[in-house]
């Protein structure tokens, strides 16, 4: 069976760690080059360090801190020295929620922008550099990962919701923008996912329960489940998905 990203170069962000991770080696293991970002380097080198006794030199780590702009553009400038171009953007870094979120009325405007500028600014940042060099190359694919709270809302963390909201709407128009470019772009909306993000929210057993009895399938999510949703996304076999949202939540919102 061929692989399904042969030939494609993909920039991962958020690389180090939970979904991010699971993308990156399942797109090294279908073929693909991968310029994998995280603001904790010592991390991403220890993933990247296990993928490459695997596969060889087809990982470039790199430190990016998504809500700056000129790491941006020399994490880009990088990656195009190092592999040549870039098909795939994955705008996968962001922030969650954690036991210690404010409310509504108790949140700050630092709280809202934080949410705000690492869930929603940093895609457009990622998709503004990136975009110019996917016309290059006559296309792209751009998998902008959202939130099941962007449909659904979460009590006590409104700034969180309001920011893959962002990123929700963002990629809708971006889609309409740059589809005559042949550049597709889509979200993913994770429901309950066990990484280290959702690990910072405290789960008590019964709010554990809780949440699983929530789920038709009956359990958590892991970050493959997301990964290979991506996968789909950014190989050719999607060529005409543009503009879409794949709920990745086993049901959840089926429920309500």
């Amino acid at each position: 069976m061929s692989k399904r990203l042969i030939d494609k170069v993909a920039l991962i962000t958020g690389a180090a760690s939970g979904q991010g991770a699971a993308e990156t080696a399942l797109f090294v293991k279908e073929g693909a080059k991968v310029i994998a970002t995280d603001v904790n380097i010592k991390l991403l080198n220890q993933h990247v360090d296990a993928l490459r006794e695997q596969h060889g030199d087809v990982i470039l780590p790199l430190k990016l801190d998504v809500t700056q702009e000129k790491q941006w553009v020399d994490a880009i400038a990088k990656g195009i020295a190092k592999f040549g171009k870039i098909d795939v953007l994955v705008n996968n870094a962001g922030i969650g929620v954690t036991d210690k979120t404010s409310g509504l009325t108790d949140s700050t405007i630092a709280d809202w922008r934080r949410f705000m500028d690492t869930n929603a600014m940093a895609h457009f940042l990622g998709m503004k550099h990136v975009v110019p060099e996917m016309k290059k190359n006559g296309g792209g694919s751009i998998i902008n990962i959202s939130s099941l709270a962007s449909v659904q809302g979460i009590a006590g963390a409104s700034p969180y919701t309001a920011s893959k909201g962002a990123s929700r709407a963002f990629t809708k128009g971006a889609a309409r923008d740059l589809g005559k470019y042949n550049i597709r772009v889509n979200s993913v909306l994770p429901g309950w996912i066990v990484t280290p993000m959702m690990q910072a929210f405290t789960l008590n057993k019964p709010l554990l329960d809780s949440l699983i009895n929530g789920i038709p399938l009956g359990h958590l999510g892991d970050p493959e489940d997301v990964a290979y949703p991506v996968l789909f996304l950014a190989s050719d076999e999607a060529k005409y998905v543009n503009g879409a949202e794949l709920i990745v939540d086993g049901g959840q919102s089926v429920r309500g």
